[in-house]
């Protein structure tokens, strides 16, 4: 199984490096979007859609995607399009309100919602948001977005080798029994070597390694929420898509939450920016 899933991962980031660094920005975007439909259609089968519900989110998930790629207006990082970059804002600000707020509260009540039309409509807001987190990022820089991909990477496998070796006390049984405190705390320990190399080696400022240790907190978050989807859902993992690994939502998980919520953070002041005076001039 290991060594299945190392095989699995050395193609993975031999394929995503080439893409991330080689590819032009709209052939990035459709090539994430491809891979968020197929998201798409393992959160559905996850709550049990019917085959109709599945594929009118995937075409939900592909109008919108294909909407922001083509769109005349669309332009990530520039602010001129006023509509366009509110739009994003506000996607984004629903889904960090989720991850801060609800998502927390979820995992400790772990009540299921069995409303579908509810369950599809937060898939399709947490899966675009990350897309649009994954677009965004690769357009203001490639090399920011593998650093943050790069934490949840190294957090992950640091999490799941310390578990192996010293996991004894148990994280959250009830959702998944096999992540431990000693695995979250190796997770914080490879993330801090990684932040302190960083920080080396670029002349960054320390408090980088708070957010690093921010977006950890996060990835956790997304990798047990995803867990309890799968526990409600009575399967262990999204997909066999991946051997060794399951589905694209069982190597995206933590992501999701982590990705919104950095293009999130570095949304907001540009919007401040350009909100506070208009508001000075209506008002």
């Amino acid at each position: 199984m290991l060594k299945t899933r190392i095989i699995t991962a050395i193609f993975l980031i031999i394929g995503f490096l080439s893409l991330l660094f080689l590819a032009s920005p709209k052939v990035w975007a459709l090539t994430t979007l491809a891979v968020t439909l197929i998201a798409v259609w393992e959160w559905s089968n996850l709550i049990k859609l019917n085959q109709t519900q599945m594929l009118l989110s995937i075409l939900v998930a592909l109008s919108v995607g294909l909407t922001f790629i083509f769109a005349a207006s669309m332009q990530l990082i520039a602010v001129h399009d006023a509509l366009m970059f509110e739009l994003l804002l506000g996607l984004l600000s629903m889904a960090g309100l989720f991850w801060i707020f609800f998502a927390p509260v979820w995992l400790i009540t772990r009540k299921k919602i069995n409303n579908k039309l509810m369950m599809a409509t937060l898939g399709l807001l947490l899966l675009l948001t990350t897309w649009i987190a994954l677009v965004g990022l690769h357009r203001i820089s490639p090399w920011l977005l593998l650093a943050v991909l790069a934490t949840v990477w190294l957090a992950d496998s640091a999490a799941y080798f310390a578990g192996k070796r010293f996991g004894r006390n148990k994280l959250a049984p009830e959702i998944s029994p096999g992540k431990t405190w000693e695995g979250v705390t190796g997770a914080f320990v490879g993330v801090t070597i990684y932040g302190v190399i960083l920080c080396y080696c670029l002349h960054l400022s320390p408090w980088l390694i708070l957010g690093l240790w921010l977006i950890v907190v996060l990835s956790i978050m997304g990798d047990l929420f995803e867990s309890l989807l799968k526990r409600q859902a009575g399967v262990k993992d999204s997909s066999q898509l991946l051997p060794g690994h399951g589905g694209i939502l069982d190597r995206i998980d933590g992501l999701i939450p982590s990705l919104a919520l950095t293009m999130l953070y570095i949304y907001l002041p540009i919007f401040m920016s350009i909100a506070l005076p208009k508001a000075m001039v209506h008002g």
